[in-house]
């Protein structure tokens, strides 16, 4: 590692709790490219975990964002602000939820457990307050969405957890119906599992979700926190579908980078919180607002829902090569520019070659590569990913690897 790199690596370690598995520092960052301090390039398909969806240091969103800081950064939620405003109505007319209405917050886990908090104080005279989620899910840190997630792996050592969750299997129906009781206010799904290993719901399931739903008065919310904002082709997942849900969360790609969550709620959910009942500082203030509007702005002028599912289709048949050409390469799978590659070996070491090269991507679970490119990514750059996949894999998995 470059000296300076290993400076700004030993200054983490000392002073940060170690919480994540890091690598390389980056000091810099432009469209689908990263620098680390050494000077070396990578493309990164990570985009932050899905936040740089239109890219790193997007001149429009910069702009925005400059404009705003030096106009307003924050005023608190004790008064209007206008950015606020505009963008819950823009969220709201995207979702087609005539007389729906947005919370904001600042990250995923905060828009899921605002959603939790929602479900419960709708459910609370009908003694409803149960949430069904699904095995391999993934929610968020807070103990409330730790609750939630359906991985002991996330769990393991917070005892005793907040009460009131049940899990079912994923893209199975009567596992799901099986898991309700009288005490169920709602089901609170994926439309792609992430952190499980990319894996897209079936449009059969989110239907048959849709309908239990209805059948037993109970409310369907839908976690885009990872897979919305275009990342698979529609502005929110859930949407290809063809199914409506009571309220779904949004985050990371939402304000490009600026830390923002939102939950866009159905007429029917639009106005039970009320005065004091819930509430954050920081969320929806003037600066995350306008880098929020801004991106939209960008995913609209430049197409970007359609690029997403031309750009991932490239590279989906690009990565399908190689479950022929390497024993250890079972699947490709995802939507839209969400993609993971199934191995049947851990997904770290791959990662780890393919960081060596100048790709970089991410784990999901322990044997899926996952690939999170931004939407404005470059058919030159899902070639040159192409390529150096195939050169990791070679080394690590070909005739003559050792």
């Amino acid at each position: 590692m470059n000296s300076k790199n290993e400076e700004i690596a030993d200054l983490c370690r000392q002073y940060m709790m170690d919480t994540y598995a890091q690598s390389v520092p980056i000091v810099r960052g432009e469209g689908c490219k990263v620098w680390d301090a050494g000077g070396m390039v990578y493309l990164d398909f990570t985009a932050g975990i899905a936040v740089q969806g239109v890219g790193h240091c997007n001149p429009k969103v910069v702009k925005a964002v400059q404009d705003q800081m030096a106009t307003l950064n924050h005023c608190s939620n004790l008064f209007y602000n206008e950015n606020a405003g505009l963008l819950a109505k823009k969220l709201v007319e995207m979702a087609e939820f005539d007389g729906g209405k947005c919370f904001f917050a600042n990250s995923g886990a905060e828009a899921n457990e605002c959603l939790i908090k929602l479900a419960r104080l709708w459910g609370h005279e009908a003694g409803k307050y149960e949430v069904i989620t699904m095995v391999g899910s993934f929610h968020g840190r807070t103990l409330a969405t730790c609750a939630a997630t359906g991985q002991s792996k996330v769990q393991k050592g917070f005892d005793p957890l907040p009460i009131g969750f049940a899990y079912a299997d994923f893209n199975d129906i009567e596992s799901v119906r099986a898991a309700v009781t009288d005490h169920t206010a709602a089901i609170l799904v994926e439309s792609v599992q992430g952190e499980g290993g990319i894996i897209p719901a079936d449009h059969k399931f989110m239907k048959a979700l849709r309908a239990l739903c209805d059948e037993k008065g109970i409310l369907l919310l839908c976690d885009e926190v990872q897979c919305g904002m275009g990342r698979t082709g529609e502005w929110f997942a859930w949407q290809s579908s063809g199914i409506m849900p009571d309220a779904f969360s949004l985050a990371k790609s939402l304000a490009s980078g600026i830390p923002m969550g939102a939950v866009v709620a159905a007429s029917s959910l639009a106005n039970v919180f009320t005065k004091g009942s819930h509430g954050s500082t920081f969320g929806g203030n003037p600066l995350a607002a306008a880098a929020a509007l801004a991106t939209i702005g960008v995913i609209e002028e430049e197409g970007l829902l359609e690029r997403a599912l031309e750009a991932g289709e490239i590279f989906r048949d690009g990565l399908q090569q190689y479950v022929e050409k390497y024993d250890q390469v079972l699947e490709v799978r995802g939507d839209g520019l969400m993609i993971g590659l199934v191995l049947d070996a851990p997904a770290a070491d791959l990662v780890a070659k393919c960081r060596e090269m100048g790709l970089l991507a991410c784990c999901a679970g322990e044997n899926v590569m996952r690939f999170l490119p931004p939407l404005t990514v470059k058919d030159s750059e899902l070639e040159e990913a192409i390529d150096i996949l195939d050169e990791a894999l070679d080394m690590l998995y070909g005739e003559d690897a050792e």
